[in-house]
């Protein structure tokens, strides 16, 4: 009796069988790492533009993306003031009270939907832990 010639996957199309998944694993990240920003449709604070004039963006909203550099004030009238790490630069947020759930320490990232206020006072409206 003949003996049949067995095939096995040619290593070219594994290759490319592997090639594929990876694409579709990393394609999978970025798309949810996005999707899971929950401001991601929200502009981000101009910095620059902020440190030069903060009137001028008075009464808008904005996300920023930060690592809190440590505890200012603390007030249970008007919340928590932090400084908050941007880049190279250093952004005071007040966290009002309603956040005091929220345990916020030195070194911690978070993003934050922000109100400019009345002189350029950055007061937080969300913020999630990253």
């Amino acid at each position: 009796m003949a003996r049949r010639a067995s095939s096995s996957a040619h290593p070219v199309w594994i290759f490319i069988a592997a090639g594929i998944v990876l694409a579709a694993l990393g394609g999978g990240y970025v798309i949810f790492g996005k999707a899971s920003d929950p401001y991601r449709t929200m502009t981000a604070l101009p910095v620059a533009d902020y440190l030069e004039n903060s009137n001028s963006l008075r009464g808008n909203e904005y996300k920023l993306d930060g690592t809190i550099s440590k505890s200012l004030e603390y007030s249970s009238v008007h919340g928590r003031l932090f400084s908050v790490e941007v880049g190279n630069d250093l952004l005071p947020i007040l966290v009002p009270p309603q956040f005091k759930e929220v345990n916020i320490e030195r070194g911690q990232r978070f993003v934050f939907k922000i109100e400019v206020g009345d002189k350029g006072i950055l007061k937080a409206k969300d913020l999630k832990k990253i």
